[in-house]
């Protein structure tokens, strides 16, 4: 019986790895323009951690997690986001202590229990982005620009960026029993789902993409009517430095997000190029959140990308390893030992170089270094070997030229860097 690997835990093969790998490398550069600094954290934490970030009536928490007791008896969860690992991290190294103000960014792995689906995994990869420290809603906006910036710098397309306001913990209250109150009159049409949750965390049930329960609260009140002043300016300025930078947006008074940590702005990127899961990106204010943790009052605001839905956006492609810029051909065990040594110093001066290790025919070499693609192929036989030369064909046009093997190092250096 074949292992096989675990539902929703994909293997990212050869040929795959490089789109992820160049919208990694995208992140790394357009994030450090905008003073961010990487962090790398485990993926595993304490489960509290997240009970008391993410929230216990949260479907991550109730449904999603993967959780399990160590040898010692402690309660430990593979991360299900990364914003919480951030704060923790934050915390216990008192990174506040040197900076008042902090930007991180982190890509990594995450873990939810889930049905997998397309863009939707077990384990799955975000990048994050994070600043710690500043209540201006300015930082919201160089959040976004820089959100939009990867996005355009990576060539995804055809997405929107959709924002909203959740209150803060003044005006939330006054919301949140409006639209328990008229939950209460529309119980019947929703889901068991929300019928069980819809008093410990209403906000959830207008996310809700059962049919029944998107009719029965399409007249829901608007939490952007119950904003507190304080919030009602915060999300207005924000709105006007993201037209001041002819950054398009849209609001979306539905938009509610999974975590209870959230407050003031969120917002979403999404596409009608995934079917249901249709956010590229999501994320928001937390201000209470460093505070709850344990740390200093200070607030925060970030989001996460799922890799998986960038990927299909963006496409996956590419070669499986990059073509060799040179290719040995060996002929018997001396010449081939030759090469090897010649294959080895170009390489370790940076220069793609392959060779046959089969022993393979020259008519055979030669056909796996035109699959290969190489650019040219360095051969080596007896006859070659005993006259101290070797020949240099170019796959492109056929040519070949003479090389003797005492300066064949040099050679071969100051034509392919040529």
């Amino acid at each position: 019986m074949n292992i096989t690997g675990i539902k929703g835990m994909n293997d990212i093969l050869p040929g795959e790895i490089e789109t992820w790998q160049f919208l990694e490398e995208t992140a790394r550069q357009v994030f450090r323009g905008y003073g961010f600094a990487e962090i790398r954290l485990p993926v595993v934490e304490k489960t509290e951690l997240f009970c008391r970030s993410i929230g216990e009536s949260t479907d991550i928490v109730e449904k999603e997690m993967y959780t399990f007791d160590d040898k010692s008896g402690h309660s430990l969860t593979l991360r299900p986001e990364g914003t919480a690992p951030v704060m923790r991290a934050f915390i216990e190294h008192k990174l506040h202590a040197g900076d008042p103000v902090s930007k991180l960014y982190y890509i990594g792995p995450m873990f939810r229990y889930e049905r997998p689906q397309k863009g939707r995994y077990r384990q799955f990869y975000q990048i994050g982005a994070e600043v710690i420290g500043v209540d201006d809603p300015k930082i919201d906006v160089q959040v976004l620009a820089m959100l939009m910036h990867y996005l355009n710098a990576a060539g995804i397309e055809n997405v929107e960026l959709q924002i909203n306001s959740l209150g803060c913990p003044e005006c939330r209250p006054g919301y949140r029993r409006a639209l328990i109150d008229f939950l209460e009159a529309r119980l019947d049409p929703l889901c068991s789902d929300c019928r069980r949750r819809y008093q410990s965390n209403p906000l959830r049930v207008l996310d809700c993409k059962v049919p029944g329960c998107k009719e029965a609260t399409a007249q829901a009140p608007s939490v952007l009517e119950h904003l507190c002043a304080g919030c009602e300016d915060h999300f207005a300025t924000v709105r006007r430095h993201l037209e001041t930078l002819n950054l398009p947006h849209t609001v979306n008074p539905r938009m509610v997000r999974g975590l209870d940590y959230y407050t003031r702005t969120t917002f979403e990127m999404v596409t009608n190029r995934l079917g249901s899961q249709n956010a590229v990106a999501a994320g928001g204010r937390y201000d209470g959140l460093v505070k709850s943790l344990g740390g200093p009052e200070l607030p925060g605001i970030g989001f996460a990308m799922g890799l998986e839905r960038l990927v299909l956006m963006k496409g996956a492609g590419g070669t499986v390893a990059p073509a060799p810029e040179l290719f040995f051909a060996g002929i018997g065990e001396a010449a081939s030992d030759q090469a090897f040594l010649l294959m080895s110093a170009l390489q370790k001066s940076g220069i793609r170089a392959e060779m046959d290790f089969l022993g393979k025919s020259l008519k055979a070499q030669m056909r796996r270094a035109n699959k290969l693609g190489a650019a040219r192929v360095l051969i080596i036989g007896e006859e070659e070997l005993a006259k101290g030369s070797a020949q240099l064909k170019d796959m492109a046009d056929g040519s070949q030229q003479e090389i003797r093997l005492d300066t064949a190092l040099p050679t071969l250096l100051s034509l392919l860097r040529s």
